[in-house]
């Protein structure tokens, strides 16, 4: 027996193998904030967060993410070095050990659903070793009310262990930790990892096969929001681009910050009840909202905290990946219920590290296309062992190890629901300007804002293309003029003031793309490949 609200119910686990387990069922986010600081895994910050650290992993581990390969999915994954086969017999033994190992333990076990719209709801049973972990479920997956949770029917169940060890010569895994999806079954079986993103992008990976496979509907890794007008605008960027910094808009309503479906219907849900933000470098003067949201209720993880439990938001002792979970309503500004009509426009963020992509740009649909499937970023020098200059970063429709199908499905759903819907395509550079990564400086981000609001108030988009240069390298037109932004900084090959540094280097950049999408071309129509740059280095 447990207490959720006013809401008591009695479960048992035994249809999963765990057995004799002390079931703490749908406890209120107090309560698992009480018990995690208890058990000695967490500490209250200064603010009411819980702070937490996810030990070994803290981030993904993209190469220990599986998928079971059987009847239902061996035709249709896109196999490879992101979505890995994993034999159905080795799953089902895995999966008994570790059901084994929770048998006997006190458990945490949580019903909640994804996806925001009523015709698209996934229920979702999550069952968690750790009291922290399931707050976290608490947090990013939509939350049922008592009426839903009298009949619950769990359709996918998630099973965290953290503190399982896989043996790999036993198990098939490539070393202890593990993320496998399971389609026939729906499980998706997580263990030795506390790092907490593995359990909502289990659920987003499953969804970016079920929502195309069965709903001919388009899932996206990006973030939304809707004006007073009803306007929806969706922002795609892999993590550091900015995507839940620039939907955060006191003056437009959120409706997510990182996982959306785009229907049939051409409206845009959200898929998640929460928020999973990166705090490096956060300050409460460029992103007030998210600042504000780290209260009571929320999970800070890989943090530094002072003595007075203070957050030392620029220390990355632990890692760059620091991180902050809470619900939505955290944040003041929400659409409710998280959907959205009209989507009007599109932006595709990228931290250009290189220096030499304009900080804005407008696409036609084949550039949009070959953007979306190329899904461009850059890593900068000390993010990762031995980089020590900018390199160029490709994730596939801004979120490839989430995507099971190939990369051009999604990109041509987006491509004809682009165009049936009228949308314009946007390229924001939140990168470097003045030259690359250690010679010119990030974006001021209150330049992106202003373009990003000159674009979503219609003083751009109405502009016909005399009012815009077409880049002579990467193709794209880029505005002459916009307001709140000095000339200057709209060209990017004007703000280094070196003409054969800047082309080398972005020919550099475009020899990248190009190299990177040979592996894409033999799926993709030639319109779409026509929409990469057109012009080579040697």
């Amino acid at each position: 027996m447990s207490n959720y609200g006013q809401f008591t119910k009695t479960i048992s686990l035994d249809q999963y193998g765990i057995t004799n387990a002390k079931i703490n069922y749908q406890l209120p986010p107090d309560d698992l904030h009480g018990k995690s600081i208890d058990k000695g895994i967490g500490v209250e910050a200064s603010s009411g967060a819980l702070a937490v650290n996810t030990g070994e992993f803290t981030g993904r581990s993209p190469k220990d993410r599986f998928i079971v390969k059987d009847s239902v999915t061996q035709d249709r994954i896109w196999w490879g070095d992101i979505n890995i086969p994993f034999e159905p017999e080795k799953f089902d033994k895995l999966y008994r050990k570790v059901t084994e190992y929770l048998s006997g333990k006190e458990v945490f076990v949580r019903d909640s659903y994804a996806c925001a719209d009523e015709n698209y709801k996934l229920n979702i049973r999550v069952i968690n070793e750790y009291p922290w972990s399931n707050q976290f479920a608490y947090n990013m997956f939509l939350r049922p009310t008592d009426e839903d949770l009298e009949n619950f029917d769990p359709e996918w169940t998630v099973v965290n262990a953290p503190g399982f060890l896989a043996e790999p010569d036993e198990d098939g895994t490539r070393q202890h930790n593990f993320a496998i999806l399971n389609f026939t079954k729906k499980i998706a079986l997580i263990g030795g990892t506390g790092y907490t993103g593995e359990i909502k992008k289990g659920i987003f990976s499953a969804l970016n096969f079920i929502l195309p496979v069965y709903k001919n509907t388009l899932p996206m890794h990006c973030s939304a929001n809707v004006g007073k007008d009803g306007d929806t605008a969706v922002f795609f960027g892999l993590s550091g681009t900015g995507k839940t910094t620039l939907s955060t808009d006191p003056n437009r309503s959120l409706i997510g910050d990182d996982e959306h479906g785009w229907t049939k219907e051409n409206t845009i849900f959200n898929f998640e009840g929460g928020c999973y933000a990166k705090v490096i470098n956060l300050s409460r003067d460029n992103e007030p909202e998210i600042y504000d949201a780290i209260k009571k209720g929320a999970i800070l993880e890989n943090v530094i905290l002072n003595k007075d439990g203070q957050v030392d938001f620029e220390n990355t002792s632990i890692t760059q990946n620091t991180r902050v979970s809470y619900p939505i309503h955290h944040i003041e500004n929400i659409q409710v219920p998280s959907i959205g009509k009209n989507p009007k426009n599109i932006f595709f963020l990228t931290a250009d590290a290189f220096g030499v992509i304009p900080p804005i740009s407008k696409l036609t649909p084949s550039q949009a296309a070959y953007h979306f499937i190329s899904g461009y970023t850059a890593k900068v020098a000390g993010t990762e062992a031995g980089v020590v200059e900018p390199v160029p970063s490709f994730s596939a429709c801004f979120g490839a190890p989430f995507m099971p199908l190939h990369p051009s499905e999604y990109a041509e759903m987006l491509s004809q629901k682009m165009i049936e819907a009228g949308v314009n395509v946007w390229l924001i550079n939140t990168g470097w300007t003045g030259g690359p990564y250690g010679v010119g400086t990030r974006m001021k981000l209150k330049y992106t804002r202003a373009m990003i609001n000159a674009v979503l108030n219609g003083d751009l988009g109405l502009y016909n293309y005399d009012d815009y240069h077409i880049h002579s390298v990467f193709g794209v037109a880029q505005p002459r003029t916009c307001p709140g932004v000095p000339t200057s900084v709209l060209s990017p090959r004007a703000t280094w003031n070196n003409d054969e540094a800047y082309y080398t280097t972005a020919f550099k950049l475009t020899n990248a793309f190009r190299e990177n999408f040979k592996k894409f071309e033999m799926h993709c129509s030639e319109e779409i490949r026509r929409g990469g740059p057109q012009r080579y280095a040697f």
